[in-house]
């Protein structure tokens, strides 16, 4: 390239680099997602190794362009982030199954696995492409100062782009195919000078690579804008039995011919307490999450009774029908959006019940834990109503007993249903809480409970949580507290 045109040429890589390191690292999360799970320590281990590779390359880059010439540098580092950013999906395929579950060393291996050396590779072009452009030390700050700022232009961009618009159009694995065809085409442009060897090279690798990838499919049946969807049969359990897994956890478990089929225990649990305490009759129930539709077709069925389901995914509801039996009605409205935000449209009193089960993965979702939020939750219950929130914790027991201190902070009449062993630290699971304006009976619950479940009500219960923080918008660490099995 003749200096003028390297000039303008030169600042579309950087910000095409930068961009795709960005995208790539967005995308990481929702690859990784079916083996390690979605959390804040997800999304931490992803990050960290992301800006561990940034440096890296950053440095090689440098020193790579002081000891040879940075245009015979610059085209194959654009090839090499190509074939790495199309096999990236594949290694974590490969190596996911084995990568030991949800924690923090799993999530930053299986990350590094995949995206590290492409981040890196990618990370060497600004650093290259300054020595390019350096004509004199008298421009050394203009020159690295306008292509830090390109580039960083660029990481914004990609990722605009991936966050509001490619994840929710183009399947996570096919995103990072056009990423890599855009670093091979513009590897081929600059590389041209170098000869056809490089060139044939470059694009067989890629080829190469692309097959690899594309013969490996990701584990989901349906990929959604939020996680990797995958319907398994319950053969033990019926013939016509399927659970919804999202991610790493299984969401739910209907019976397709029958709506008023519980399999869970928690599902059971909160229905013992929807008996004692909600009214005879039909009964208006706002849900926060849908997952698979299981409790408000079971109340439909059984109860006759309207639901607003906030559900934050909008696949979800058509995953339902298509797959798990849902059939939509008048007696339906799911308001697709963040439930902190969706409640705020139901301050009217106008809900029997409130059923809180939403997650990702194990993880409630911090901003649907708080005080703020409850508070909003109780705005939408008549004066008898009653909430009931579906938690899965274990020892030493922290996030379930400060999510319990939150609700007794909001509600007068509190109460905390789990085995014995749950109760005592012993174990962990789902556990179930209540709290609700109106007094709620434990002899009611406890004689419709499966099992040898166990119900702490009112004083009890506040013994119970102990001296446990309560969780505001201004502090909850709600990732940091859960424990995991």
């Amino acid at each position: 390239m003749n200096p003028t045109t390297q000039r303008w040429v030169v600042p579309v890589i950087v910000f095409v680099a930068s961009a795709s390191v960005l995208v790539l690292e967005i995308v990481a999360g929702r690859i990784l997602a079916p083996y390690v799970g979605v959390s804040l320590q997800t999304f931490t281990g992803i990050i960290g190794t992301i800006l561990a590779a940034i440096a890296l390359g950053a440095w090689v880059g440098g020193r790579l362009a002081d000891r040879r010439d940075p245009t015979h540098l610059l085209g194959p580092a654009l090839i090499a982030g190509a074939v790495l950013a199309v096999v990236s999906p594949a290694l974590v395929y490969v190596v996911g199954p084995s990568a030991g579950g949800e924690s923090a060393a799993a999530i930053v291996v299986l990350a590094a696995v995949g995206f590290f050396l492409p981040a890196a590779v990618l990370s060497t072009v600004t650093p290259i492409a300054a020595k390019m452009l350096l004509q004199s030390l008298d421009t050394t700050g203009e020159v690295v100062g306008r292509l830090s700022a390109i580039g960083t232009v660029g990481a914004i961009f990609g990722t605009f782009i991936t966050g509001f618009v490619l994840v929710a159009a183009i399947p996570s694995q096919p995103i990072t195919w056009v990423v890599g065809l855009v670093l091979l085409v513009l590897g081929i442009v600059v590389s041209l000078p170098l000869g056809r060897a490089t060139l044939i090279a470059g694009v067989a690798l890629f080829a190469l690579g692309a097959a690899g990838s594309a013969a490996l499919a990701a584990p989901c049946d349906r990929e959604t804008a939020y996680s990797c969807a995958i319907i398994t049969q319950r053969s033990t359990e019926g013939p016509t039995v399927r659970a919804l897994i999202l991610d790493t956890f299984v969401n739910s478990v209907v019976d397709t011919a029958d709506p008023t089929y519980l399999s869970s225990r928690y599902t059971k649990v909160v229905d013992a307490v929807v008996a004692a305490q909600a009214p005879a009759g039909p009964i208006d129930v706002v849900y926060v999450g849908g997952g698979g539709y299981t409790l408000p077709r079971f109340y439909e069925a059984t109860r006759g009774a309207t639901a607003t389901v906030l559900e934050l995914d909008g696949e979800l509801p058509d995953i339902a029908e298509d797959e798990l039996g849902l059939t939509r009605g008048a007696w339906l409205t799911t308001d697709i959006g963040d439930a902190r935000l969706g409640i705020r449209h139901y301050d009217d009193a106008s809900f029997d019940l409130a059923i809180a089960d939403a997650f990702s993965g194990r993880s409630v979702p911090w901003h649907l834990t708080t005080v703020e939020f409850i508070s909003d939750v109780r705005s939408t219950l008549r004066s008898d109503g009653a909430y009931i929130m579906n938690v899965i914790d274990h020892p030493p027991l922290a996030f379930v007993r400060a999510e319990l201190a939150t609700v007794a902070e909001v509600f007068p009449h509190v109460a905390v249903v789990a085995p014995p062993a749950y109760l005592a630290g012993e174990r962990g699971g789902n556990f179930v809480l209540v709290g609700s304006a109106a007094s709620i009976d434990a002899a009611a619950i406890e004689s419709r409970v499966p099992g040898d479940e166990r119900v702490l009500v009112d004083e009890a219960a506040r013994a119970w949580l102990g001296d446990a923080s309560v969780l505001t918008d201004d502090f909850a660490p709600a990732d940091q507290l859960l424990s995991r099995p």
